[in-house]
Order: C-alpha cells, then structure tokens, then sequence
C-alpha cells in the first residue's frame, strides 16, 4: 500500500474525528472509527483497507488508547482488582482468540461482527447506566462466574473486530453485576486495557497491522480524546448520543446489506 500525503492526513483526520466523538459521548473509540477507516478512504478515491487491516488498526489504536485512563485511576481506590482479575483473564483469552482467529474469517464475516456489536452498542447508548452507588467499595460483591464467562463472550466478539469492548462491558458491570458508577468506569478501562492486549497480539501475530497508519491513529486519538472529553461537558450529550446512535446502526444496517447482497 502507497502512502501519500493526502491519504495520511486523511487518516489523521479519521482517527481526530472518531476520537474526538467517542470522548465526547464516552462511548468506544473502534466502533466509530472502524467504518470510517472502512468506507472514508473509498469515498474520496485512495487505497482502501480490507476489513483485516481497519481492524488491526483499530487494535493498535485502543491498545494505546486506554493506557493514559489507566493510569490516570491508578490511585484512588476505584479499582476492584477482584473483578479486572476474573473478568480480565477471560477477556484476555476471549480477545487473543479472537484477533487470533480472525485469520480465518473472510472480511464479511469480520464485518458482520461488527455489525452486531455496532447494534448493541446503539442500543446499549440509551441504557440507564446507573450502579448502586450507596455500596461502600470494600463491600461491593459480584458473581465471579457469571463476570468471567460475560467477559469472555464480550472478548471474542471485540478482539475480532480490534475494539476493546468498554461499549458492552460498561453496561453489564452496571446492570448485570451491580458495580458502583465510579468503580465500573475505573475498573471497566483496567479490563479494556487488557482486553486489547489480546487483541493486538493475535492482530500482529498474524500480520494484519499496518503500522503506519496504526501509528497515525495513535497520534490522533492522544490528542482527539482529552478534548473531546472537555467538549462534552459543555454540550447537551443526550443529542449527540442519538445522533452517534443513529449513525452506527446506519453504518451496521449498511454492512449487513454488503453482506447480503
């Protein structure tokens, strides 16, 4: 693949955007930005990527991504090292077996995943996301099986399409596990990060990153995010996250129609 100036500023501009909207909204970065890396570069007439190499992008780029919120909750007790231990191993393997696997899959099964993730996560955007934020952290109990198998699944899905899965594992620590607000935002970014650790081994283990544009959208999303996130706070994000909502289940309703057509 030929990289001219046009199409890395292209890519920048991609990653900006993407991340700029998922920190605005708090929503994963890679369900946004993986079509705009599928479709955007084809619409304006440079090299595209194949649904392997926008998601061995997407991995490299979360894997980043989600280090600078890690250490930013190091400290404060928000961490529940039980819950990153058990939901971290299962999704751990989920997505090394899924960015792994992904070797096997054709790029419409690839994409048909992220259809079905896009559509939860649409619909998981209007969710009341509310924990029980009256339980003391140190007495904060949860179904160990039930958090390690959920994470699992989240995994697989989530390493095949190079996201990190916070989109889908912030609503069950929520709703399903009972976990506190605060808890569940520290926590869920610990078990993303090592969710994409899975995800980028087995995406570069089987040679489908291109670093470049990888490294670009890195560049992007460190600057992107942290404005994105201060932007929100300024704005009524109820609008924006119906807007968001609408455009991802287009984006999926779209590829399932490539699929099957």
């Amino acid at each position: 693949m030929e990289y001219s100036i046009i199409f890395l500023v292209t890519i920048f501009l991609i990653g900006f955007i993407g991340s700029f909207v998922s920190g605005m909204v708090g929503i994963g970065g890679s369900i946004i930005k993986y079509p705009m890396l599928l479709y955007i570069p084809a619409m304006v007439g440079l090299s595209t990527f194949t649904a392997h190499e926008v998601a061995g992008i997407s991995a490299v780029q979360v894997l980043f991504a989600t280090i600078g919120g890690v250490w930013a909750y190091r400290k404060g007790g928000y961490l529940n090292k039980t819950l990153i231990i058990y939901m971290g191993i299962s999704i751990l393997i989920g997505s090394f077996v899924g960015g792994y696997g992904s070797q096997f899959m054709t790029d419409a099964g690839i994409n048909l995943v992220y259809g079905v993730l896009a559509t939860i996560a649409a619909v998981m955007m209007f969710v009341p996301k509310k924990g029980l934020d009256d339980i003391p952290f140190d007495q904060v109990t949860f179904n160990k099986w039930l958090a390690a198998s959920l994470a699992l699944i989240v995994g697989v899905g989530a390493g095949i399409v190079g996201a990190a899965g916070a989109f889908i594992l912030v609503p069950i620590m929520l709703i399903v596990l009972k976990i506190p607000t605060r808890m569940t935002i520290a926590t869920s970014l610990a078990i993303t990060f090592i969710s994409s650790i899975g995800s980028t081994t087995g995406k570069l283990l089987t040679g489908q990153v291109l670093f470049i544009p990888a490294i670009i959208m890195i560049i992007a999303s460190l600057i992107a995010s942290p404005l994105g996130a201060k932007f929100g706070q300024k704005v009524n994000t109820k609008i924006l996250q119906w807007i968001l909502a609408i455009l991802i289940l287009g984006t999926a309703i779209k590829i399932w129609l490539d699929i099957f057509s």
